[in-house]
């Protein structure tokens, strides 16, 4: 437990020095030793940790910012964003999970903030690909997860690869929850071809797909199209999607479920009372 402590405080105080840098465009190594108050040589390990992410530029005597889409892409930036929206979504998609389930996460941010339920619900197997995800995870009581393996990504924090859908090929799991970068009209998409791969091979090996989704995603686009979001038997929301969006979606018969962001314990399921009708189906909480 001291080791993992140890690793979410150098993960908090990476993610610090990155939010620091892009907010001044640059810093000095000096400069940040007395902001973060540490020494330069764990100064120095965090930007070539930061760097061979593709986060920052180390220069003679400091660090600059990279003028690209890659820290917009990278786990440490995405894991600020929305933060207050995820978290709600998460705790929706929590009760959906129930003891001796066999669930996998993927690499996702929101997808994360879901592992912090994961310790209170009972005997739960957790697939992943995420090594954030993994490390969260190992050692917590009622949890048995398996590790996908895999080309590591450090930009991701996570596993990729063939070795990586050839594993997922040869399991299956009850629910899959999982997000994307992107959702334009009525599909979804992601930015890089390695993890829409993953993302395929994990729909294909589960019985129910969960898409967790924050409204800043909807009505942007990717490179790269996922799936038609029918390909879902949920997807999760927050209260901020904007009410067209929300209204062409439930036109389109997508079983839509709204979490509040306002607040952290409260949440809002809207179904499509037609479908649920005609389906026979009861609400899923």
């Amino acid at each position: 437990m001291t080791h993992l402590a140890e690793s979410r405080t150098v993960a908090a105080r990476r993610r610090a020095i990155v939010d620091y840098v892009i907010t001044r465009g640059s810093a000095e190594i000096d400069e940040l030793v007395l902001r973060f108050e540490t020494s330069r040589m764990t100064i120095h390990r965090d930007l070539h940790a930061l760097s061979g992410q593709g986060l920052v530029r180390k220069v003679h005597g400091g660090v600059t910012t990279l003028p690209n889409g890659i820290v917009e892409s990278s786990v440490l930036y995405r894991l600020r964003r929305a933060v207050r929206e995820k978290k709600a979504i998460a705790a929706l998609a929590a009760g959906m999970i129930a003891p001796g389930d066999v669930i996998a996460l993927d690499d996702s941010t929101t997808a994360r903030f879901l592992s912090d339920h994961l310790a209170g619900i009972g005997a739960v197997t957790v697939l992943t690909n995420s090594l954030g995800i993994a490390t969260m995870l190992a050692g917590v009581p009622d949890i048995r997860l398996m590790a996908l393996g895999g080309c590591y990504h450090p930009t991701f924090d996570a596993f990729f690869g063939l070795l990586c859908e050839q594993a997922i090929g040869a399991l299956r799991v009850n629910t899959l929850f999982m997000s994307v970068s992107a959702i334009h009209g009525l599909g979804a998409y992601h930015q890089e071809q390695d993890i829409v791969k993953v993302k395929l091979a994990l729909m294909r090996a589960a019985d129910r797909r969960v898409l967790l989704a924050d409204s800043t995603k909807f009505g942007v686009t990717a490179l790269n199209r996922l799936a038609d979001l029918a390909e879902f038997d949920v997807v999760i929301t927050d209260d901020g999607l904007a009410p067209d969006i929300r209204d062409r979606l439930q036109d389109h018969d997508i079983m839509l479920r709204v979490a509040r962001s306002n607040t952290s314990d409260t949440v809002k399921d809207d179904l499509k009372t037609e479908r649920i009708a005609q389906q026979g189906e009861e609400p899923c909480v």
